[in-house]
């Protein structure tokens, strides 16, 4: 098996564990049921990964790793202004969130259960890495004069809390907005168009005021 083989197998893998354990939880999800709906073995499972644990740890960082990437660049980009970054920070939270949700709840589920605390810390630690990105970017918008003088960590707690909260109550929300719950594409291009509406009026006022 080719490089490129093994990779192609090891992501059609972590991708099948995210859909498992997204409807039936980690605990509820069986190592056998991951080989099973990936169609490979047990052994090849544990080649790759050698615990479901492990495997978990894996897809975190495989799902993060862009997100990292993406966020460093944009907070050195000297070509844009603080607002224009802030603008595509906020498009690519909703983005990522309400594209990948079952990725998000899984997170949300390993946050509220005390199985692993070593999960917990990869995904704190990334999570942190990426929100100190944004916070330089919010601390240089204010040393230019373009930002004002703001509680910076609640800011955050505001975007990304207000983007899982639609994600993770959807049948509230599509109650709310009167939205067809089974439409999934349609769910996901009106909540997507509604947030990044909403966030960017909300943060406008915030950081500018005017």
């Amino acid at each position: 098996m080719s490089s490129a083989e093994k990779t192609d197998k090891r992501e059609h893998i972590l991708v099948t564990a995210e859909e498992l354990f997204a409807v039936k939880g980690f605990d509820g999800t069986s190592v056998r049921d991951i080989a099973n709906q990936a169609g490979v073995n047990l052994a090849m499972i544990s080649y790759y990964f050698g615990s479901k644990e492990n495997l978990l740890k894996e897809l975190i960082e495989f799902r993060f790793r862009s997100s990292v990437e993406a966020l460093e660049e944009r907070s050195n980009d000297q070509l844009q202004s603080p607002w224009e970054k802030i603008e595509w920070i906020i498009d690519f939270y909703v983005d990522r969130i309400v594209n990948n949700r079952r990725f998000h709840s899984i997170m949300s589920q390993e946050y509220n259960t005390d199985r692993s605390q070593d999960i917990k810390e990869l995904i704190t630690n990334i999570k942190m890495q990426n929100l100190e990105r944004v916070k330089k970017i919010i601390a240089d918008g204010q040393q230019l004069g373009v930002f004002r003088q703001i509680d910076v960590e609640m800011t955050l707690a505001t975007l990304m809390g207000t983007i899982t909260q639609v994600i993770n109550t959807k049948n509230l929300y599509c109650a709310l907005l009167r939205i067809d719950k089974t439409d999934e594409e349609g769910y996901r291009s009106q909540i997507n168009q509604r947030l990044k509406i909403h966030l960017r009026s909300l943060f406008h006022a915030h950081l500018i005021g005017k």
